[in-house]
């Protein structure tokens, strides 16, 4: 009969002890204007009733892959987002079970496209990224970590559309990347960097609104298909 320590991958081998692998999501929205991350309440010890990334263990018959979309769809529901490995998190002191290396992803997703209604379960919440609780493990560190390579690759990709709906106006835009940066753009200046750069490229349509009508943008063909060329090769 296997142990524990055997399921866990924890038996020793040659002397040598073998750690465990995990894997943790951070999945980023835009709600109520602010920068949201999806967190789960821990069930069990260590850090029980503590606020957690959501992810487990990898089992040892599955994938990284199959791993990090099994556990998002056990601990919050949701499924069918786009998933991208971040970074990898060894510490030899981050779980104190254990040594546990644990391989982060982290996911962009725009909250009208989840059919899971958050409301209705009590262990999972979005918290603002810039007022979190106090987080299990590193995970704080993790967030961190996140947070900065979403700014870095808002500079030069279009990764930042999976937040918002496939048309837009300008000031949406601008609003997500003040959300993401966390602080306030000169508008004519973004507009201008946003239009030489050719990411975007304007509709036929226009948004009604109490003002004058607005006009609506959307991520240009050929920047949508460098950054799917980017998620095969990142």
């Amino acid at each position: 009969m296997s142990s524990t320590l055997d399921i866990l991958g924890l038996n020793e081998l040659g002397g040598i002890e073998r750690p465990a692998v995990t894997v943790d999501v951070v999945i980023f929205t835009l709600l109520d204007n602010d920068l949201k991350v999806l967190l789960v309440k821990r069930r069990s010890p260590p850090f029980q009733a503590m606020w957690a990334i959501p992810g487990g263990f990898v089992k040892p018959d599955e994938s990284l892959e199959d791993a990090v979309r099994r556990e998002l769809v056990e601990e919050t529901g949701v499924h069918d987002v786009y998933l991208e490995q971040l970074y990898t998190f060894g510490d030899a002191r981050r779980d104190p079970r254990m040594r546990v290396i644990t391989v982060v992803y982290f996911a962009l997703v725009s909250v009208d496209k989840l059919d899971v209604d958050f409301d209705e379960l009590d262990a999972v919440t979005w918290f603002s990224m810039y007022t979190l609780p106090t987080l299990a493990f590193d995970h704080e560190k993790i967030l961190k970590y996140a947070l900065q390579r979403l700014r870095y690759k808002l500079e030069y990709t279009t990764l930042g559309f999976a937040l918002l709906p496939e048309e837009f106006t300008l000031t949406e835009l601008q609003q997500a990347y003040e959300m993401i940066l966390n602080e306030k753009l000169d508008k004519r200046n973004f507009r201008r960097k946003i239009l030489s750069t050719g990411i975007v490229e304007l509709t036929d349509r226009v948004r009604m609104g109490d003002h004058r009508p607005a006009r609506l943008y959307r991520f240009a063909a050929a920047e949508l298909q460098l950054e799917a060329a980017r998620r095969k090769f990142p």
